[in-house]
């Protein structure tokens, strides 16, 4: 079911800093008319850390809503570092009708991978849906080691993890350790084909907010051993990778769909609007690949 290119949704705001349901609707009849795989509603790129809890079940509520017209699959973003209030998030998710749950690893108080097994096997006992590890250590400051992913594979409804450590090294040693039901996702774009190459068998894309079709094209053609093909893909879409992540995401990101038409550059404090000289690169890198139209300054 999550395999292929899942959607690591933004979250649109009004100018008012409101919740615009509005225009999530539409991105999200957007990817599916481009045939996405799955979607992944308030995760990191959702901003779910500035979203009130019920701006959380609302934006899964119409994520869902959305992709039940394609049957598109909806993994909701459900995590924290209280095991008690992740569980009653997923809890709620699975009530709303979510297929999946995207968990990230417990960011601050720094558990221990004894406490990080725990608190996933509770998790995964207290719901039954499948559940997806996220290890993102540059943002959590904790790394899920690859003896704790293989401890919990073993647990029948916890179905994969989504990498974002940049350590292939580390992703290599996860595939060759968990049992083939297991999914190793990439939670990074530019690693996407080397990670599928070694077994991997998808992404949890940030760039596929503004390219559905075409991440949707790159990851089929790697399931399929069409790497070269793949590789024409990712050449000609990297420097829009790379700009998505010139600051932190998912500000570049927003900053260039707003460029494109598809919502309004509203953030919540602490994020904020990309520098002057960043949305630069991020207009040049639209402009590169057709998506928006280069703007010449009157002579």
């Amino acid at each position: 079911m999550f395999t292929g290119c899942g959607t690591a949704l933004v979250t649109p705001f009004r100018p008012d800093f409101s919740l615009d349901e509005a225009a999530l609707r539409r991105l999200v009849q957007r990817q599916c008319a481009a045939g996405i795989d799955f979607l992944v509603p308030v995760g990191t790129t959702g901003e779910s850390p500035t979203l009130t809890a019920h701006e959380q079940r609302r934006v899964v509520e119409i994520t869902v809503e959305e992709a039940r017209q394609t049957k598109t699959p909806v993994v909701a973003g459900a995590g924290g570092n209280n095991t008690a209030h992740v569980i009653e998030m997923a809890r709620d998710f699975q009530e709303i009708g979510a297929d999946g749950i995207l968990s990230v690893a417990p960011y601050y108080n720094k558990p221990t991978q004894e406490g990080l097994y725990q608190h996933y096997k509770a998790l995964a006992a207290a719901i039954s849906l499948p559940v997806i590890l996220y290890n993102i250590p540059g943002r959590t400051g904790v790394n899920i080691e690859t003896s704790t992913v293989v401890r919990l594979a073993e647990i029948d409804n916890i179905a994969g993890v989504k990498e974002a450590s940049g350590n292939i090294s580390q992703m290599a040693a996860v595939l060759a350790a968990v049992p083939p039901r297991f999914l190793v996702l990439s939670g990074d774009d530019a690693i996407t084909i080397p990670l599928m190459s070694l077994g991997g068998k998808g992404v949890i894309s940030v760039v596929a907010n503004e390219i559905p079709a075409e991440m949707v094209r790159l990851t089929k053609l790697c399931l399929e051993g069409d790497f070269a093909a793949a590789r024409e893909i990712h050449n000609k879409y990297f420097h829009l990778i790379e700009a998505n992540f010139v600051e932190t995401n998912p500000g570049p990101a927003k900053a260039a769909m707003a460029l494109m038409g598809l919502l309004e550059p509203v953030f919540r404090l602490p994020m904020v609007a990309p520098k002057p000289e960043n949305l630069a690169k991020i207009r040049a890198a639209l402009e590169a690949v057709g998506l928006i139209q280069k703007v010449y300054a009157a002579r």
